[in-house]
């Protein structure tokens, strides 16, 4: 009998340990299936259509939440190192307004710079980028080496930068780019942009020296320090291509629009945090990867469209994105509560 009762034990203590050690992505997946099936139940109880089996559909839901997907990319980054990035949104306006000014045709007689249309491509591109990468520098200085906390330093720069975008031309919107400009934004191009940020940090954070000393200060900073890690010098480059990635959004996000705006990129900040937040990063660091991030950002989406197929009113939609932050991070400090008993 004694026996019995140990093999029970033991059969038992071996399913939580499988369960514990279960890939959160898994988990992650399995979320995205149920939340997409119930959608389709409801369109056809509601609707009398599929919520899934239109082409159109899931494209422009992709199309939605791609840019905010390139910030979250970068956004996972940071989380896995223990910090945040209040900043990304705002960078993604101030970027799109400065990287339009260098994109305009010469036939559009109140360009912001007359003396600099019809540039090359690369031109806009590279200001963009550059733009960010200035932001995520300051972020990182900042929270490398005066020690202030990352929600600080990162909430002065997102201030900051929503600023200079509205400043720049003084509220007023950008536009008109040439065409090989628009051609970032156009069709499913954003989509692969995200793709491919995706794959290659994906790639980065699992093999690479990065990856590993990113994930290594995240789990504690100290014993990273010790084992010879420069943790001020990551941190600098983590934000750094946090705020890339937040300038290649910019880009991308006024392309696709031919326009840009200062209030471009508002919220985009919170929704990248639970994006990645929801696909299994901890904001407790350590853990996360760029795979959970993406299921993540499917997940917001398909709540988004669904919500939208359902004609369920836009101020819904707003409460529910609030909610869906909220339910995030309940959510992880269960996750670490779990762990912390295994």
């Amino acid at each position: 009998m004694m026996t019995q009762a140990a093999d029970a034990t033991s059969k038992v203590a071996e399913a939580r340990s499988s369960r514990h050690h279960r890939p959160a992505e898994i988990n992650v997946l399995i979320g995205l299936v149920v939340i997409a099936l119930i959608f389709e139940a409801l369109g056809w109880l509601v609707q009398g259509q599929s919520f899934l089996v239109n082409a159109e559909r899931l494209r422009i839901m992709i199309l939605q939440v791609s840019v905010v997907g390139i910030i979250a990319v970068g956004v996972t980054q940071v989380i896995i190192t223990g910090g945040i990035d209040l900043s990304s949104g705002s960078v993604v306006g101030a970027t799109a307004m400065i990287a339009m000014s260098f994109a305009q045709v010469s036939t559009y007689p109140r360009a912001v710079f007359p003396e600099l249309t019809d540039l090359p491509v690369i031109v806009p591109i590279a200001v963009g980028l550059g733009c960010g990468l200035l932001a995520g520098l300051v972020n990182g200085l900042l929270i490398a080496y005066t020690k202030i906390p990352p929600f600080i330093a990162t909430l002065g720069m997102m201030v900051t930068a929503r600023g200079i975008a509205k400043w720049y031309t003084k509220g007023q919107p950008v536009s008109f780019p040439t065409d090989s400009y628009a051609a970032i934004g156009a069709g499913m191009t954003p989509v692969l942009i995200f793709i491919a940020v995706a794959i290659a940090f994906q790639l980065i954070l699992r093999y690479t020296v990065y990856g590993r000393r990113t994930y290594a200060i995240g789990s504690n900073e100290e014993a990273a320090r010790v084992s010879g890690i420069n943790v001020e010098r990551h941190l600098i480059l983590v934000y750094v291509i946090a705020g890339l990635l937040a300038g290649l959004a910019g880009v991308v996000l006024s392309a696709r629009g031919l326009t840009a705006q200062s209030g471009m990129g508002v919220m985009y900040e919170l929704d990248a945090i639970a994006m990645a937040v929801i696909g299994g990063t901890s904001l407790a660091g350590g853990r996360g990867s760029v795979v959970g991030t993406t299921l993540g950002m499917l997940i917001f989406g398909v709540i988004i469209s669904g919500f939208t197929f359902l004609r369920i009113d836009a101020y819904y939609q707003e409460m529910l994105k609030g909610g869906i932050i909220v339910g995030a991070v309940v959510l992880d400090v269960y996750r670490q509560r779990y762990r912390g008993r295994g």
